[in-house]
């Protein structure tokens, strides 16, 4: 062992054991890592941060963002409207959701398919009266395993595909991945759905600790061509019953009707009076075509994303004792109130005629970067973690348009991944289904950073000879092995690494001991990287390993040692079902 490979060493041992740790920020630990292999001269100083303009970087930056204007066009939402019934007996509920999540993953990032389908298990779970906990980690597991199935899903997909360009010339392409993650996505889904959610404990449910303002009264307008016109408002029972919000009542002319108006039949510009939370409004105004006062004045703006935002009244607040309509918020500001929400009382009053007392809590619309400004103006406080995106279902169709597009480019080969998916971005942009503002704030930063920090670690291992060192370690320690046995050995290291190190950085030190091991074996070394890409994303053991996991630990109110009893076997099916059919179409 040289001097150079042992000092490299000696930084990925400190690394992996502060990355376990988790004591420290991940990114600034790799920064660190890449700071002290240039001061020790193992990379040079002119190519320390190239890892930055490095695709694999790149492309996942652009898949968050894609993926979040997919999901703000309502795009993803025309899939999950089929998903949710609460009557549906427990292994189809998690079948269902499963194969939604795998589904959703394999055309979006993974993390954002889970976020979305996350709530709507938990609406479900609430409606059925049962634990959380039983569905909410087979839904992260269907999520992670959809994620293997195209070069976008997961990110350990995009570098092995880029590694793959940089040692052999050409990168795997968008549906390469196909045959083994859709092969594994089966097998494992029909695990999770039919034996692993019945390996799980049965816990009560977390306590939500954002804190709830309580239910809002909101208005919503009859908007023209809205299919609820010509309805009675009985008609309308059944599906706010489904979005879980109540009709209290008409609007007509600016004034509310008595009683609940069930027989009324709705006439275009009236509105309707809704009680329930935010989300559950939001919901139910997509569902039945309705929108808000000022729709004209903030929507549909190029580049504008619309928000909801809660926001509490304190005593010295400007608007204390007056009215919106009075102030003039829409005028002024842009910005819409659409509820208010009062220690759970109900008033006959117009909400934006509503005098306004401290404590109440006002909901509003408008698009993010009047928001601010308008809380400011009317001195109330924006709660935290209470902001809700508004779909802009009217898009739906542009959305998807736009990103079978981009496939298509690459698919064809006319253009990169990267290319392709920065005109999607641009297309989203100039549709106005996510702004300016969202570009930056939707790219995960950390793990940026982190991937453009070990690339050139990474880079370093193998030009030391360090990656060809732990090849050699582990063919010689399966001396007389078959290749695929070699293989499945691999993918077993990799697969432990991923339970408890950020699976990019396992993908990242995985790919070139992959080729290296190849090489030894003179084989090709496709079959090695196609197990490394499924074994870095197949973290199923703990909740640190993949970010989904983490995610549902709080809300699921999951320990530690609870995914290993529904994770330790499905780990075992994926080796089982991925080695077979790497060997079929990776052929040695």
């Amino acid at each position: 062992m040289t001097t150079d490979q042992m000092l490299l060493f000696g930084i990925l041992i400190v690394l992996f054991g502060l990355l376990v740790w988790g004591r420290f920020r991940y990114d600034l630990v790799a920064f660190v890592a890449l700071l002290a292999t240039v001061l020790l001269g193992l990379i040079d100083a002119g190519q320390a941060f190239e890892g930055f303009g490095h695709p694999a970087v790149v492309i996942i930056a652009l898949v968050l963002i894609v993926s979040r204007g997919l999901m703000n066009s309502g795009a993803v939402e025309l899939i999950a409207r089929f998903v949710i019934r609460p009557d549906r007996s427990m292994s189809s509920h998690i079948g269902i959701m499963a194969v939604a999540g795998a589904a959703l993953s394999a055309v979006i990032n993974n993390v954002a398919a889970l976020a979305l389908l996350m709530s709507l298990d938990m609406d479900a779970a609430r409606k059925a009266r049962r634990a959380v906990s039983l569905t909410l980690m087979p839904l992260s597991f269907g999520t992670i395993l959809g994620g293997m199935i195209t070069l976008i899903g997961t990110p350990p997909n995009i570098v092995i595909a880029q590694y793959r360009d940089n040692a052999l010339g050409a990168p795997f392409a968008m549906f390469d991945f196909a045959p083994v993650g859709l092969a594994v996505a089966i097998v494992g889904i029909a695990y999770v759905t039919l034996i692993g959610w019945r390996l799980i404990p049965e816990r009560p449910d977390a306590v939500s600790l954002e804190g709830d303002a309580g239910l809002y009264v909101a208005e919503a307008r009859i908007k023209e061509g809205s299919k609820s016109v010509g309805m009675t408002v009985g008609e309308l029972y059944p599906l706010a019953n489904e979005s879980d919000v109540t009709i209290l009542g008409l609007v007509r002319q600016g004034k509310r009707l008595p009683g609940f108006s069930r027989s009324r039949e709705i006439r275009k510009t009236d509105f309707l009076v809704l009680e329930g939370d935010p989300k559950q409004i939001e919901a139910f105004m997509g569902a039945a075509e309705l929108d808000t006062v000022g729709s004209d004045k903030h929507g549909g703006l190029i580049g504008r994303s619309m928000s909801l935002v809660e926001a509490i009244v304190p005593e010295d607040a400007r608007v204390v004792g007056r009215n919106t309509l009075g102030m003039r918020l829409v005028q002024r500001h842009g910005v819409t109130l659409l509820g208010v929400s009062r220690q759970g009382k109900r008033f006959r009053e117009r909400v934006r005629g509503l005098t306004i007392k401290p404590g109440d809590v006002l909901l509003l619309i408008g698009p993010d970067e009047n928001i601010a400004a308008a809380s400011a103006w009317l001195g109330v406080l924006p709660l935290e973690n209470r902001r809700l995106e508004v779909l802009q279902r009217t898009k739906a169709m542009s959305a998807l348009a736009c990103f079978a597009g981009a496939i298509a480019l690459t698919v064809a080969g006319l253009v990169p991944l990267t290319i392709a998916l920065g005109l999607c971005v641009v297309a989203y942009l100039a549709l106005g289904i996510i702004g300016g503002r969202d570009f930056y704030e939707l790219i995960e930063w950390k793990v940026i950073v982190l991937l453009a920090c070990l690339i050139p670690v990474g880079q370093a291992l193998e030009e030391t000879g360090g990656s060809q060192l732990i090849a050699n370690l582990i063919v010689s320690q399966t001396g007389g092995f078959p290749a695929w046995a070699v293989l499945m050995a691999l993918m077993v290291i990799t697969m432990t690494l991923s339970d408890f190190l950020n699976n990019v950085a396992t993908a990242l030190i995985a790919a070139p001991i992959a080729v290296s091991i190849a090489n030894s074996l003179e084989v090709s070394p496709d079959p090695f990287l196609m197990g490394v890409a499924v074994a870095a994303s197949c973290a199923f053991l703990t909740p640190i390993g993949h970010k989904n996991n983490t995610i549902i630990m709080g809300p699921g109110n999951y320990q530690f040692g609870d995914y290993w009893r529904m994770g330790l076997m499905l780990e075992v099916i994926v080796i089982a079902v991925a080695v077979p059919v790497i060997m079929l179409v990776w052929q040695f």
